[in-house]
């Protein structure tokens, strides 16, 4: 090889070398630019108050809300109130005091008990919004009921109690007597209070209907249900419906298998127990839910209110479910489940 080639060689891969170190000085220096001038937002830090973890309803409502978080850098702690009264007064207090959350969602277990404690909030500078559960004495609305809440999504349980009421009417046609067996979810909490509130309006106007025995189901999976329904069936023998929510459905059926029994059921809650006991005619009737349209909806509006302070006001689900929400055999197909149960 000629020596002015090897030379010309020799030029052209000294050359390359020097470029390459140079694109990569120039590409470690743009990374590094770029790492300094962009460092992450810290999140905002929501807190949200549970009336129970474990209820599988609530459960559908907090997986919506934590999706919505995490697209807009939120993140959502806990705190359990195992439906214990007075329990969510202090976790509010502690909030406040720990000066870190910008927002309250509650699903209260007090009802108006608590508004005090979300008032001092709100004077702090956070954000409520109120799920599934009404804060306030009034039983029949969406809508909050003191001033402050930037958002409420609940089905008024005065009206979820009528809905029982009605499919009960049917269930009970052509009875006389028709013999009612009513699962309390928790016996003496403003939710259950107004559901029984409700459903007692609709059936005294049928006097054939008389509510023969009552028990808890506790909203809690089936097993307390069951041992509840066992325990009535030892003194109440004779019973043609049964109603509660549909976690009590759940354990009234195993209940009434192991006695070999049968009762028409009517569910609170159209979980998909509920939707498949229906189809298959194992449950009479329900009356339809959605806990997780209840949670996306709560939390595109927490959004806006941390974002901009919109207030979106009280907004009722089932208002835009079909045929009133009262789910039977003859329109099931108009529904989908949005839990399990």
């Amino acid at each position: 090889m000629a020596r002015s080639t090897r030379r010309l060689i020799g030029m052209v891969a000294v050359s390359g070398v020097i470029a390459a170190l140079a694109l990569t000085g120039c590409s470690s220096s743009s990374s590094s630019s770029e790492e300094a001038a962009a460092p992450a937002e810290p999140a905002t830090e929501i807190a949200y108050l549970s009336a129970s973890s474990a209820n599988t309803w609530l459960q559908a409502s907090k997986k919506e809300m934590d999706a919505i978080a995490a697209e807009n850098n939120m993140v959502i702690t806990e705190f359990d109130a195992q439906f214990k009264p007075g329990e969510q007064g202090k976790q509010i207090q502690d909030i406040i005091a720990s000066g870190k959350y910008k927002a309250i969602i509650i699903a209260s277990v007090d009802g108006a008990g608590v508004i005090p404690d979300l008032q001092a909030a709100i004077a702090k500078g956070l954000k409520v919004g109120i799920l599934n559960q009404i804060v306030g004495t009034a039983l029949d609305t969406s809508d909050p009921q003191f001033e402050g809440p930037s958002v409420s999504v609940l089905a008024a349980p005065l009206r979820s109690g009528e809905r029982l009421g009605k499919l009960t009417v049917k269930a009970c046609e052509g009875l006389n007597p028709c013999n009612v067996v009513y699962l309390y979810g928790i016996k003496g909490i403003p939710l259950d209070n107004a559901l029984k509130l409700g459903f007692d309006s609709v059936i005294s106007a049928n006097p054939a209907i008389k509510v023969v025995a009552e028990g808890e189901g506790k909203y809690l999976g089936p097993d307390v249900a069951q041992k509840s329904l066992a325990d009535i069936m030892q003194k109440t023998k004779k019973f043609d419906v049964v109603i509660g929510s549909d976690q009590s459905m759940q354990g009234a059926i195993l209940a009434l298998t192991d006695a070999g029994k049968t009762a028409k059921l009517i569910g609170l809650g159209g979980s998909q127990a509920a939707v498949d006991g229906i189809k298959a005619g194992t449950w009479f009737g329900g009356v339809f839910g959605a806990p997780a349209t209840e949670g996306k909806i709560l939390m595109q509006a927490m959004v806006e209110a941390l974002k901009s302070g919109k207030v979106t006001g009280g907004i009722d689900p089932a208002t835009v479910v079909p045929d009133e929400a009262l789910m039977t055999k003859e329109n099931i197909d108009k529904f989908t489940a949005e839990w399990a149960g």
